[in-house]
């Protein structure tokens, strides 16, 4: 190990003892181990702004921002809810059941975890605070209900990991639809066992006349997964294109058919979506620099080498990853782990003829675990934030949570055709 490389090392680990902005942790490490290297920072620079402006893919992320927001800002998520509710507000523990159901119809709008939380997330909390929910209860099930938010099509991370691995995103969208409904049945397998020992209260029975009133008004917005998904797997769009309509019939529909979004609004969205892919768009850049360095110093090569050393199982060497990216997770920001991370892996997986496709939604759904895993899950700091509940409390409440979660995952990594059955009859793989 030379001079470089020990520097390179050291720098990674003050960043976040330090607890430095992780964009300019990276990006100075990666500055320090060029100038005692002796590389040409123009140079490496110029190569890795080339890789990076060559993904055309990563267009996409900034319009599955934007029609998050737009979803947010607009009487969307409340026609969302409201559906949800009349569809399964009626059983035992109801508004909990509503909050699963409401964050995977938002799901396949938004992509985003943190859209789900942040936007979807007040509404759903306030409504079990109003039927008597305990507060850790409603804020643990919101942030474990929003991380379906990117197992099911689209999703942000899985574009990310797209780009990286060579897997066809139309694949890994299909990939994630089965998953994302297990998540979302576990989960109210959970709460339906919960309602019954706290003696939470059954919500409101609709008639068959409210139900269908509630179908008529969300419809507009139920159409937006159908716009979205239906225009990638017919080949008619590009992911791209998909997201860009996508945003485009969301504006449509938050301004003339809900009338909840003026020109100010627009424009606060637009100025809002701006800020969040600048600072995504600077992570994302620091860690192709850091990937960079990681490629050139043949890390990928030793990882393999080591964790073949531990067993050539192919079994046990996904336990070895998934506990592994769980606990990155814990403490690190998703797009880091996916930029830096997963390239490490990449060449272990491939080498043991771990289906692409399969890995990728295994890794999303590992990845949006560590969200709601204290101490450092995003999620946590957002609904309690957003409810000003104590972190504590809510910690409490979503462990059990989070062993539902990684029941899923356990069980998603080691039946592949879960994820890939949707994929092999339906989709180009």
């Amino acid at each position: 190990m030379d001079t470089a490389l020990i520097v390179f090392l050291i720098g990674f680990t003050l960043i976040f003892i330090i607890r430095i902005p992780i964009a300019l942790g990276m990006i100075t490490t990666s500055i320090f181990y060029m100038l005692v290297k002796g590389l040409d920072i123009g140079l490496v620079a110029n190569q890795v702004l080339s890789n990076l402006f060559s993904k055309y893919i990563l267009m996409a992320v900034p319009l599955f921002i934007f029609t998050a927001k737009i979803m947010n800002t607009g009487k969307v998520t409340e026609m969302v809810f409201n559906f949800a509710n009349a569809l399964v507000g009626r059983l035992k523990g109801g508004m909990g059941h509503v909050n699963v159901v409401a964050s995977i119809i938002f799901s396949g709008m938004t992509g985003s975890a943190v859209a789900d939380a942040s936007g979807l997330g007040i509404m759903e909390i306030q409504a079990m605070r109003d039927h008597g929910y305990d507060d850790g209860f409603s804020c643990a099930i919101t942030a474990a209900s929003a991380t379906i938010g990117p197992i099911f099509p689209p999703s942000i991370p899985m574009v990310f990991y797209a780009m990286l691995s060579g897997a066809s995103i139309g694949s890994l969208f299909l990939g994630g639809m089965i998953p994302g409904l297990l998540i979302g049945l576990a989960l109210m397998g959970y709460i339906a066992i919960i309602a019954n020992k706290r003696n939470y209260p059954r919500g409101k029975v609709y008639t068959i006349r409210e139900f269908i009133i509630y179908t008529i008004k969300a419809f507009p917005a139920l159409l937006t997964p159908v716009i979205l998904l239906g225009g990638i797997y017919t080949g008619v769009m590009t992911p791209t294109e998909a997201g860009a309509v996508a945003a485009f019939y969301a504006i449509i529909i938050s301004i003339f058919v809900y009338r909840a979004m003026g020109l100010k609004q627009l424009i606060d969205v637009i100025v809002d979506t701006v800020k969040t892919t600048g600072t995504l768009t600077l992570i994302v850049g620091a860690a192709f620099t850091f990937s960079y360095i990681v490629a050139f110093e043949h890390i990928p090569q030793y990882i393999a080498q080591f964790l073949l050393g531990i067993t050539t199982n192919k079994y046990l060497l996904l336990l070895i990853i998934n506990i592994l990216f769980i606990i990155l997770g814990m403490f690190i920001d998703t797009s880091v782990i996916t930029v830096v991370f997963i390239p490490m892996v990449l060449p272990l997986v491939k080498s043991l003829g771990i289906d692409l496709v399969h890995f990728g939604v295994v890794i999303v759904l590992n990845m949006m675990i560590g969200l709601s895993t204290p101490p450092m899950g995003m999620l946590l700091f957002i609904v309690s934030g957003i409810s000003d509940t104590p972190l504590k409390i809510i910690i409490k409440e979503v462990l059990p949570m989070l062993l539902v979660l990684i029941a899923v995952l356990l069980l998603i990594t080691y039946v592949p055709e879960i994820v890939l059955f949707i994929p092999h009859h339906f989709g180009a793989h």
